[in-house]
């Protein structure tokens, strides 16, 4: 059976000093910044997927000491880890091995605490687990005085749009319109672009009725892949 310890030796193995200063900027980890005191080691995605892969077995109680960790990359790792285990119920349709994965995702929304973190995370977890099922948890989420309890109630619906449910992209984002975080705002902005990209009428109904409201940075996202004219248009 995998070991915590020895994937924390692997880790920290892979450090690298430079790319991790690097991160520390691009994450705005300084004080009063949305990444406060988030530690990085420097290392890249790709490769942090590649040794997840080796502790698949980890059990919940390892994986929830990853996510109380300080360090970012233990705390993507865990994620990775819980997504594998999340697929393989879903392969094997034990609902039971998704609910438990989804609940305890969802407790631990304080460590899920940056935007990568959520991104990469959230649509296969909470947005496939509620594709068939009541979403109100959603809607309790975008309410959230949490950053990215709000940011996950947005970003997991890029699950329903892949089978062209639309609504709860729209209502979500609705409720977020006027969210203050920039990162919210860039987030409804991606959500309603991809919700576009399947009924393009729908995006623009929304965006005729809310353009005036929106934030300036939510509506360019949302417009982004429109043509110059249809673009010009919207932003006078």
């Amino acid at each position: 059976m995998a070991s915590l310890n020895k994937l924390k030796k692997e880790i920290s193995l892979l450090a690298d000093k430079k790319q991790a200063e690097n991160l520390q900027r691009f994450f705005k980890t300084k004080k009063g910044e949305y990444g406060e005191g988030d530690i990085f080691l420097g290392i890249k995605v790709p490769v942090q997927r590649n040794v997840s892969k080796s502790f698949l077995d980890l059990d919940l109680v390892d994986i929830q000491a990853l996510l109380n960790s300080k360090i970012h990359e233990e705390r993507m790792i865990a994620l990775f880890i819980l997504l594998e285990q999340y697929k393989k119920a879903g392969k094997e349709k034990n609902e039971s091995i998704k609910k438990q994965i989804f609940d305890f995702y969802l407790k631990n929304t304080k460590n899920i605490n940056n935007w990568d973190l959520v991104d990469l995370s959230c649509r296969d977890i909470v947005g496939n687990y509620l594709l068939d099922k009541d979403r109100k948890i959603l809607y309790r989420l975008a309410k959230s005085n949490h950053l990215w309890e709000r940011r996950i109630a947005i970003i997991s619906t890029s699950e329903f749009i892949r089978y062209n449910k639309l609504e709860d992209t729209f209502k979500i984002s609705e409720l977020l319109l006027c969210d203050k975080h920039d990162l919210i705002q860039k987030a409804v902005g991606w959500m309603l672009r991809e919700a576009g990209k399947r009924n393009k009428k729908a995006e623009i109904k929304f965006l005729l009725k809310h353009k005036n409201k929106m934030p300036r940075i939510m509506l360019r996202y949302s417009i982004e892949k429109f043509s110059d004219k249809e673009r010009q248009s919207f932003m006078r």
